[in-house]
């Protein structure tokens, strides 16, 4: 009679730790949604829901990519450079612990922790191109980023056998696999889009900052020095009719 595989590793994994991973992967995924509501903040009104929709969709778009070929990409036991493709569509990725990365969680637990930083990575890039980029361009930039760049950066700092790690690469915030590498990637997308097309033209104000806490804000309006009045849209107002005499 062939045992579960459940009951075979029962000893070797533990609650605690696995409750904890599963708590703090959701703790990241809300991070995503908080970032929407951030970067929505700071765009015009006209915008704010299209920027907020760029980190959104990486949940879902990241997430596929992740099951399908990030993960093994990541985190496979292949050469120094990327982790091959043994994990293809989580073949192999089960309630087993990998002593690699955690010995008392199930790899699945460690597969979903990891998904959530691949998620939000290149949802932080968003907030460089915002307002430039056409949102189908950027599900494209999402899928070929993640696993051009993301995936192998991952296993070279944080994979079994990468040549970061094998040199003493030591990276336990993601300083180096998520900020630096969304950072300059941020920087180098912002240059080759260019600036906005009403930048120096229009006040470009946000309208809302405190989004993020879902603060109901009133919507600033701004004078030039000319007298003319501008909408948080960047529009400009008419002026005001000069009153009445005997008004």
């Amino acid at each position: 009679m062939r045992v579960p595989l459940l009951l075979v590793d029962a000893a070797a994994i533990s609650s605690g730790d696995t409750a904890w991973v599963l708590a703090s992967t959701a703790l990241v995924m809300l991070m995503t949604v908080g970032l929407a509501f951030f970067y929505g903040g700071l765009v015009r009104p006209k915008n704010s829901l299209n920027t907020m929709m760029m980190s959104v969709v990486a949940l879902g778009v990241i997430g596929v990519q992740w099951v399908l070929v990030g993960y093994s990409v990541a985190f496979g036991h292949g050469s120094p450079l990327w982790g091959g493709l043994a994990w293809l569509g989580f073949k192999g990725v089960g309630v087993e612990p990998d002593a690699a990365y955690a010995a008392t969680i199930p790899l699945q637990a460690h597969a979903m922790f990891q998904g959530m930083f691949a998620i939000i990575t290149p949802a932080l890039i968003s907030g460089a191109i915002v307002e430039r980029m056409r949102f189908r361009a950027y599900v494209v930039f999402l899928v070929l980023w993640a696993t051009l760049v993301y995936d192998p950066l991952a296993h070279w700092v944080w994979g079994a056998g990468g040549w970061l790690q094998s040199r003493g690469a030591l990276d336990f915030a993601g300083g180096t696999v998520v900020h630096i590498s969304a950072g300059f990637s941020a920087l180098v997308a912002a240059r080759m889009l260019g600036p906005r097309k009403d930048f120096k033209r229009v006040p470009i104000v946000p309208h809302n900052v405190p989004l993020v806490l879902r603060t109901p804000t009133r919507r600033p309006r701004r004078r030039s020095s000319r007298g003319r009045r501008w909408t948080s849209s960047g529009r400009e107002k008419p002026p005001r009719s000069a009153p009445r005499p005997g008004s």
